[in-house]
Formats: structure tokens, C-alpha cells, sequence
């Protein structure tokens, strides 16, 4: 994250939206809002221009839809992290943009409170994954993904310790790194520094990527 405030992108197609998510992010002390796109192509060249800290992305966008524009933002050299925006919470679109890298995703009614907490934590690295809406999401459309092979560096799951394992598939589960610790009966400093140690070997992003690689490996089955 640059500087003392969290800079932030709003990428969509609608106005009011954008204003209006605007007007609520600035009235934040630690939060600024250095631009604006009104589709996914402005947005990629926004991001390279402003450098944010976090892209609110839309994702049914004419020109160039969110999805796609989160993988070209992921796949550029830049440290953006991507927060998804969409009305529906069970939308097959966000889950396909998890996967192109988003770090979670908010619904377009969520509070000021929680839309200002959702850019932090975003923001500090983390994912945006606790909400068991986020889990049903991954749950529901990881049922028909196919078994992953490796991601990233190529890695195979099968390189994780027993240990790394079973904080991924907590991980998966929707578990803090506070509950992981307290299930595994250590210090939440070793969990994190395992958690670490998965998105390395893994080549992965943050947890919303290890989420989906999981429930993609078939580490865990969508209940």
C-alpha cells in the first residue's frame, strides 16, 4: 500500500455507482479516491497511470468486462489488488474473476461500514474470503471446475507438508488465520508463516486464491 491513505480505483459503468461509492470512500480518513473507469479497458490503463492500491471492479461492463480486466491488471507488473462488485452474490462471472486473480468481492448494497473495511482488508494483503457467501460462491462453482494440475510457478499441491495441507484446506474453509490457529492449537504467528509458505509454493496471490485452488485440486469437496 503507497503512502498513508489507501488509494483507490472505482470501475464501473454506472454513474451513480461510481459517484456514489465515491462520495462514502473519501468521507474516509485513511481512503482516497484518485480516479474513475467506466469500463475494464479505461480501467488497465487507469491502473498504470494512477498506481491504486485497490480496483473496485465492476464485472458486466461493455468494451472490456471486469473479468477480463482483472487478469490483465494481475498479469501486469503492478501491486493493485482487485475487490469485484456485483449485485448478485451467487454469480458465476465473480467466480471466474476470483480465479483471473480478484482478492474478493462485494455486493453493490453492502453498508459504508462494510465498504470501507472490505478495501482495507483487501489493501493490507489479505482476501476477502470469511463471509459464507464468498464460501458458497467458491463451493458452488468449484462443483464443475476441472481438477487443477498446478497454477502459478506449476507447483503441485503435492510439494505442501501435511501441515501446509491442512491449513490450505482450512484455509478453504473460510477459517482466519486466528481460527486455523486456535483448530491447530498454535500461535497465530506460525499459522500465517505456513499460509506464507502455500501461496509460495503454490505460486498463488493471497487466500481467495488458495481457496479456489483447493476446492479446484479436489482438496476439498464443495458440500
Amino acid at each position: 500500500m503507497s503512502g498513508t491513505s489507501i488509494r483507490v480505483l472505482i470501475v464501473d459503468d454506472q454513474m451513480m455507482v461510481r459517484e456514489g461509492f465515491s462520495v462514502l470512500l473519501n468521507a474516509q480518513r485513511d481512503i482516497e479516491v484518485v480516479g474513475e473507469a467506466v469500463d475494464g479497458r479505461e480501467a488497465v490503463a487507469k491502473v498504470r497511470e494512477l498506481r491504486p492500491d485497490v480496483v473496485l471492479m465492476d464485472i458486466r461492463m461493455p468494451e472490456m468486462n471486469g473479468i477480463e480486466a482483472t487478469r490483465e491488471i494481475m498479469a501486469a507488473d503492478t501491486e493493485a489488488r482487485v475487490l469485484v462488485l456485483t449485485t448478485f452474490d451467487l454469480d458465476e462471472y465473480v467466480y471466474q474473476a476470483l480465479r483471473a486473480g480478484a482478492s474478493g468481492f462485494l455486493l453493490k448494497d453492502a453498508s459504508a461500514r462494510q465498504l470501507a473495511e472490505g478495501v482495507r482488508v483487501v489493501a493490507s494483503g489479505d482476501a476477502l474470503l470469511a463471509p459464507s457467501v464468498t464460501r458458497r460462491l467458491i463451493t458452488e462453482f468449484a462443483r464443475a471446475a476441472p481438477v487443477r494440475r498446478g497454477v502459478g510457478t506449476g507447483a503441485q499441491v503435492e510439494e505442501l507438508t501435511d501441515r501446509e495441507t491442512e491449513v490450505l484446506i482450512l484455509i478453504a474453509q473460510g477459517l482466519s488465520n486466528a481460527e486455523i490457529a486456535d483448530r491447530l492449537v498454535v500461535a497465530e504467528s506460525t499459522i500465517k508463516t505456513h499460509v506464507s509458505r502455500v501461496l509460495v509454493k503454490l505460486g498463488l496471490r493471497d487466500r481467495t486464491q488458495a481457496a479456489v485452488y483447493a476446492y479446484e485440486s479436489r482438496l476439498i469437496t464443495p458440500s
